[in-house]
């Protein structure tokens, strides 16, 4: 039987910098797969592809490349790694990777997917949402072995005030943006009470930040236009174009005076929508056989959006923060070597009992 040793794969990828460029991360998980007996696919939107076995249920391990920046060298400290992308999410490929080899290439199909842009655009994902027809899938991100069944969406954007422009020495002869923007962040403290979704049972209830404010051209003007920024961390049933008619309608009726609208950001890709999974699924019935914890919410949106509602979880090593600080994305990023190995373990049971 093929094999990759998890830990050593682990530690070439966590010294191949991917932050700016996935290309050498890429080249470095398509060179393992064909030394291991797999052929591997580069697909339309930069995403590694891998497959294994026919028939059903069409099971998915996916994760991805890149990592945020700055690179952070590798380091090794009896069984804990530091380094950009130790846990976020090179962690996870690698113990998915190790697992996919070893899989029973006679069992149904088991394909391995990592995306090449996971921190930025999620292009990569989006073109396996269109074209990947999975029936169950395990996205690799820092869980701490637990099973996450849910993760809260995450949309951004705009709301545009407009106003008169005047001599703030006659201020009544226009109409002034930023003092209405008083009104319009009112409305914004209201908006959930009254038409938000309800709390979820995993994810609790969704938030509605103003993060920018901006406005006016002089101090001596009255602003024709402000604009403020906001973020939507969202829970099921919210979508992205609901939560943008919502709150238009809602700024309508509590901002009745500012002449306001509201936005979403352009994207040439979907925004990351919240997802759920019944806790009670064989899919996370088999990962809690094998030995992973119990099912929680994750708390960081993921490409796991775009494969609801299909059954989907999130799992793999690391952490996103521990009681010292924030892991993931920080300078300190770390792992631990045997939870690497644990989740390799977990993977490859789970993956027997579903195939």
């Amino acid at each position: 039987m093929a094999h990759v040793d998890p830990l050593a794969f682990h530690e070439r990828a966590v010294r191949t910098p991917s932050h700016d460029s996935v290309d050498e991360m890429r080249d470095l998980l398509v060179g393992t797969l064909r030394e291991a007996g797999e052929d591997p696919t580069v697909d339309a939107g930069g995403t590694v592809r891998a497959t294994t076995g026919t028939g059903d249920p069409h099971l998915v391990l996916n994760t991805h490349l890149d990592t945020v920046p700055p690179h952070v060298p590798y380091e090794r400290d009896g069984d804990v790694v530091r380094g950009r992308g130790a846990c976020d999410a090179k962690g996870p490929l690698a113990a998915m990777v190790s697992a996919f080899v070893a899989a029973d290439a006679d069992g149904s199909r088991l394909t391995l997917a990592v995306t090449p842009d996971e921190e930025t655009t999620s292009a990569g994902a989006n073109v396996l949402r269109t074209d990947l027809d999975g029936d169950l899938y395990v996205v690799g991100e820092p869980t701490d072995l637990d099973v996450c069944v849910a993760a809260k969406g995450r949309f951004e954007g705009s709301i545009a005030i407009a106003g008169v422009a005047a001599h703030a020495a006659e201020a009544a002869a226009g109409v002034n943006a930023v003092a209405a923007a008083e009104d319009v962040l009112g409305a914004l403290r209201t908006f959930d009470a009254e038409r938000g979704p309800d709390a979820h049972p995993e994810l609790g209830g969704p938030t509605l930040t103003p993060t920018r404010i901006r406005g006016g051209e002089a101090i001596n003007q009255v602003p024709d236009s402000c604009r403020i920024d906001v973020d939507r961390r969202s829970v099921p049933p919210e979508t992205a174009a609901g939560f943008e008619r919502a709150l238009n309608d809602h700024l309508r009726e509590h901002a009745p005076d500012a002449d306001c609208s509201f936005a979403l950001t352009e994207r040439e890709t979907p925004f990351l929508e919240a997802f759920a999974t019944d806790p009670d699924h064989p899919l996370c019935d088999a990962l809690r056989a094998a030995g992973a914890g119990e099912p929680r919410a994750f708390t960081a949106a993921t490409e796991a959006s775009y494969f609801a509602p299909a059954p989907t979880v999130v799992f793999g090593p690391g952490v996103l923060a521990d009681e010292a600080g924030p892991v993931a994305h920080a300078r300190r990023e770390y792992v631990r070597r045997d939870d690497v190995e644990r989740a390799t373990a977990i993977l490859g049971t789970a993956l027997a009992t579903l195939r």
